[in-house]
Parts: C-alpha cells; structure tokens; sequence
C-alpha cells in the first residue's frame, strides 16, 4: 500500500480527460488491468508519443499499477495501425521480462475504441453491464500518461507538468509540455497565431471535446489537447447550437430512421440505448420518464450527432437533456437484463477513423504533431483548486509563501474524494482564491 499512498500523494488522476483520482480506482481488485492506448478522438497525438518515447516507463507504471489491483494480466490496447509503437512496447515488455504477464491488444482503427466500455469488450471480451463501470466485470482501465505518472510517483514526482497536443487550421502541429498552471492562450500561441478572434478553439477531441467559453483559463491536470477551428468550420457551428435550439430542430425534423441507434456503440454492445426512441420521446411531448432513464446509459460520444443522422440533427444533445433531467429526478435507470451479448451487425458497424475524420472536415488537419520542446517561458502559473472528480482542494499555503516545484500546496479535505495539487514552478504564492493557488517565479 506504500506505493498507493504515493500514487495519491502525487496528486494522480485520470490524465484522459475524466479526471478520476487514480489512488481511488487502484484501491479495487481486479482480473485485469487495461492500458487505454486507443487515443481515438481525432487529431490527438499524445499517448502514442509518449508509448515511442518513453515506453519503460510507461510499462512500467502500467505493471506497478496491476500489480496494485492484483490483476492476473496487463494488456495495453494500441490500435493496429501504429505498428512502430507495437513493436516498440513488444521488445520492451521482452527485455524488461514481463512478457507472461503484460501483452498487446490489438485494437482496431475505429471510433470510439478508447471508449473504456468498448476497450474492455476488444481487450477481454467481457460486457460492462448498463450502467456499469469495468470493475463489474473485473476490469481497471489506465490512461497512458496516467501510468507515466505512476512511474514518476514511485520515484518521488508529483503531477506538476502536462502533454498537450496543438492540431487543427494552424501553422505548427505540435505537442508539448508545459507547467499545470499555465494560461492556455500561452499554449494556445505556440500554434503560430497570435490572434484568436476569428478562431474558435475546442477542448479536447473534436467529437466530445467543448468549446472554449473564453481563452482566459488555465491548464489543468485533464487537458489533453486544443483543436483550432476557425469560427465558420462546419464542426465549430454544430458545437455551437444551444440545448433550446436543438430541441426546435429535432422535433421538427426527425424522421425516425434509427441510424442514431443503428450506430450507437453501447447498443451495440447489446446495452438498451436506443437515442432515436429518445428523440420520439422529446418530438411526441411525451412525459415518458421510464423511457427518459435510458439517456443515462449514453457514453456522450457524439457518433449519432457527428456522423450518423442523415439529417444533421442532435441526438445527443437530447440525450444530455434528458439526462440531465432524470439526474434532477434522482430517478436511476433499471437494468432488464443480467446478460448481455452484442448485437449481430456490430462487426459491420464500427466506424473507420478516417471516414469520421473526413465527415468533420478535418482530413486536410490529419496530422502528425510531433513532440517538441519549445521555450515556453512561464512565469506565473495558476493552480486550480478543483482539478478531478471530487472536493476541491484545501490550501496549505498562505500568501508570500515561497514554494518548489512538486510542494504540495492544496490537500484533499478529510473523508472527501479527491487529488491534492503541487506547485509547477519555484516561487512566491502571490494570491489564493476559492478557485485558484497563485504562484509567481
């Protein structure tokens, strides 16, 4: 337990976008342990560089954290196509002598493989049920830079820094890494723009990433990488309709062709969503609040939205509304089985990266963004206090304080879950708010 006790120390969580606290998720016991190397969205780049640079490492915070959930067997899911990684990963897992324990799953280039339900299903074969998370089937997914940190924890290293990728209409593709902390318009600048007014930048994937409200924001401990669109991109406008809008939209227009199902990769799975039966349900007024609770099984992937209705509605904003409402219900969704088997076209339904790629209008932004170290001079940094899933931190600095690099300066609050956050830079706390420790070097 010494080295969970790190692991939470270190202020690990979920580096894929979810934010879970590591500590947390590693406490279970399980048959497997999955390293989440699908990176499916679009355009992102990051975990497959860090796979090629810094593959002992990786595997080896991958076999520390198995071995913290006593898993029988480590698989790392890679898809097929980055065939320089796999033989990367396979030569080091033989050399470091871990082959009967650690293997490759062979994902294929499809969205969403990195889906940690349709992970599990390609990897292991097994059905998270609905509602489920792979522990009920005993699985513990990893994301790829959250076993790099495992690694750096069990070397006494804090989460102080973060990868970034930079893609979309840019002049420079690039990834890199920066202080938690820093403001992301310095990031976003490393692109080659220096002017942001007639661009619209997305947080995260193309498919579930949101829109930036405003560039004024930090980098935090889930940031994983910024797609740059112009305002006019096809993609920024359909992220841009507003729940009130797409409401007006679908009930006038669907005309129940159940591609949005049809496509759905939970209901292939063999899971009960079905979204276009929650789109009969917003364009009838119905007050079906049963058939509602079928919005909680949605991954919020965004494939019945971006790629599968014919008609350029939202079904998934509708199934977020509904979802939300339930949720304000406290209403749950009851499952109707206890077994689950996929549906019979799923082979033939999975969606090709590169088709997905082209119907968003990326291809011509398709790629590579290399790592790259750039002197990116960061002088002052603010450390948000809310960074994961869970309680805000509680600061153990005050003003004036002089701190380093990986000093704790926000602790988890007493019986709450949570992350502690660290320093990212030596120097001086100059303010501290309800939301932000601010640190100047």
């Amino acid at each position: 337990m010494e080295l969970l006790e790190s692991i939470k120390n270190a202020g690990i969580i979920g580096a894929g976008g979810a934010g879970f606290p590591t500590h947390v998720k590693l406490a279970a016991k399980a048959d497997y342990i999955l390293l989440n190397g699908a990176e499916c969205e679009p355009l992102l780049r990051v975990d497959q560089q860090l796979m090629e640079l810094y593959p002992d490492e990786v595997i080896r915070g991958f076999e520390m954290a198995g071995h913290l959930v006593n898993a029988d067997q480590a698989i790392i899911g890679i898809k097929g196509k980055h065939k320089d990684v796999i033989d990367i990963l396979k030569m080091r897992i033989e050399e470091l002598g871990i082959s009967d324990y650690m293997k490759i799953g062979i994902l294929p280039d499809m969205y969403p493989a990195g889906d940690e339900q349709v992970l599990v299903y390609e990897t292991t074969g097994r059905i998270v049920p609905e509602g489920g998370i792979p522990i009920n089937v005993g699985c513990v997914v990893c994301n790829v830079e959250t076993a790099l940190n495992i690694y750096k924890a069990a070397n006494g290293r804090s989460v102080t820094e973060k990868y970034i990728t930079l893609a979309g209409d840019i002049p420079n593709h690039i990834t890199v890494k920066v202080p938690v902390g820093t403001p992301i318009t310095d990031v976003l600048k490393l692109s080659g723009i220096e002017d942001f007014d007639n661009y619209a930048i997305i947080d995260g994937g193309p498919m579930m990433g949101p829109l930036l409200a405003d560039l004024d924001g930090y980098i935090t401990k889930k940031n994983k990488g910024f797609i740059i669109l112009r305002k006019d991109h096809p993609l920024i406008v359909k992220k841009s309709c507003t729940m009130d809008a797409a409401r007006r939209v679908n009930r006038a227009a669907c005309e129940q062709c159940r591609m949005c199902t049809d496509l759905c990769p939970r209901y292939l799975l063999g899971h009960d969503m079905q979204p276009h039966k929650l789109m009969r349900i917003s364009g009838y007024h119905t007050e079906d609040v049963g058939g509602k609770t079928n919005a909680l099984l949605c991954c919020q992937c965004n494939l019945c939205e971006y790629f599968s209705c014919p008609a350029g509605l939202h079904p998934r904003l509708n199934n977020l509304r509904f979802r939300n409402e339930v949720t304000e219900k406290k209403l749950r969704y009851e499952p109707k089985t206890e077994t689950y088997k996929t549906r019979t076209a799923r082979e033939y339904r999975k969606v090709p990266s590169k088709r997905l790629i082209a119907r968003l209008g990326l291809t011509s932004f398709d790629c590579k963004a290399p790592m790259t170290d750039m002197d990116l001079q960061v002088t002052t940094v603010h450390i948000a206090l809310g960074q994961c899933v869970g309680a805000p931190c509680e600061p153990v600095v005050s003003i004036g304080d002089h701190v380093k690099v990986g000093q704790i300066i926000g602790k988890i609050p007493d019986g709450k879950l949570g992350a502690p956050v660290h320093a990212s830079i030596d120097g001086k706390v100059l303010s501290i708010t309800d939301r932000y420790i601010e640190i100047g070097g």
